[in-house]
């Protein structure tokens, strides 16, 4: 069974988000179209920024750029219209644009290269993968552009496919590292606390204390720097501490690492966490836990074993400790065919 057979019957809208350039993401894309091609499963297609070019526009590296088969529905910028390879149907002019004109929803009528481009905005992506799902796609794939890993949104697509690979270091065991962490941050768990749910939901964007069925709302925008503020504000009732924005070591390089055992953290996301995966581990040991009120799906992690520099892993000592470390996810090696 191929990985879109696995995620077809699941999903509608899929984000591919790559831990670092040169992760493998485009080539995830590639590899899910190819398959779409051999199954006559129609696509959708669009990107949170422009891809398809064959250089890359940031680390002047080759990529590999999109061929999309007929049938194909894809969004596309005015301006990228005519330098499309593959031949395009207009099937309606959107009302999303971009720096690069007003975005086209069209129709693959013979197949080709094409550079896809898509709105920034999250709830504008969401209202657009509607209408691709309305022209007959039958499964959305979102191209996430320059490591943009805010794409990885709950509210951006049903899951996401995480691309990882040996881009992120020359030591296998630190890429499984890396990835297993940010698996373990995407599922962390979301509070059921129905109180807190709605006050933070109420657009509420300053750092709240939380003490049973009460609030107490600090004198700041962001958790950023603020550690011995919030430190000083919690007393023996708190339970709850809400973070607007980042959560770095600097928003609670000051908290007393004893009040971790009698607090939780809360978050939008669990995009908003900077924190590295050994002083995770190291908080974690001293009872810091942190709930959300959106997690994040993650449906499959594909793998690339080759780096830009020029080293690689060894194919199936890559994918048996990434397998081990991730569960029940489906993991592929884009760069492997049997």
């Amino acid at each position: 069974m191929g990985l879109l057979d696995k995620l077809q019957d699941k999903y509608k809208t899929l984000s591919i988000v790559g831990m670092a350039k040169n992760a493998g993401k485009t080539t995830a894309l590639n590899y899910i179209i190819e398959e779409a091609m051999d199954e006559g499963v129609i696509l959708g297609i669009t990107s949170t920024g422009r891809d398809g070019e064959t250089v890359d526009l940031v680390t002047g590296t080759e990529k590999p750029r999109v061929f999309l088969d007929t049938g194909t529905i894809v969004s596309i910028p005015k301006q990228l219209y005519d330098l499309a390879e593959a031949g395009l149907e207009i099937l309606k002019m959107s009302k999303y644009s971009t720096a690069l004109g007003q975005l086209l929803l069209c129709r693959v009528v013979e197949s080709g290269y094409v550079q896809i481009a898509g709105p920034v905005s999250t709830v504008e992506h969401r209202e657009m993968c509607k209408e691709m799902l309305s022209l007959g796609a039958e499964i959305i794939l979102i191209d996430g552009a320059i490591d943009r890993k805010s794409i990885a949104a709950p509210e951006t697509s049903d899951a996401i496919i995480l691309s990882t690979g040996a881009v992120l270091s020359r030591s296998m065991n630190r890429v499984v590292d890396e990835t297993a962490h940010t698996l373990e941050l995407y599922s962390l768990p979301i509070i059921e606390n129905r109180f807190i749910r709605e006050t933070i939901e109420d657009k509420n964007e300053n750092v709240i204390i939380f003490s049973g069925d009460k609030m107490k709302k600090l004198d700041l925008k962001t958790g950023l720097g603020a550690s011995r503020f919030i430190d000083n504000a919690i007393d023996e009732k708190t339970e709850y501490i809400y973070i607007p924005g980042a959560l770095t070591n600097s928003v609670i390089a000051d908290i007393h690492p004893k009040k971790f055992k009698k607090i939780k953290f809360v978050l939008k996301d669990p995009t908003k966490i900077f924190i590295d995966s050994i002083r995770w581990g190291q908080l974690k040991k001293q009872g810091f836990c942190v709930e959300v009120l959106k997690n994040i799906k993650v449906a499959a992690i594909t793998v690339n074993p080759y780096a830009p520099l020029g080293y690689s892993f060894e194919h199936k000592a890559l994918i048996d400790a990434m397998k081990a470390a991730v569960g029940d996810i489906p993991v592929v090696d884009v760069k492997y065919t049997e």
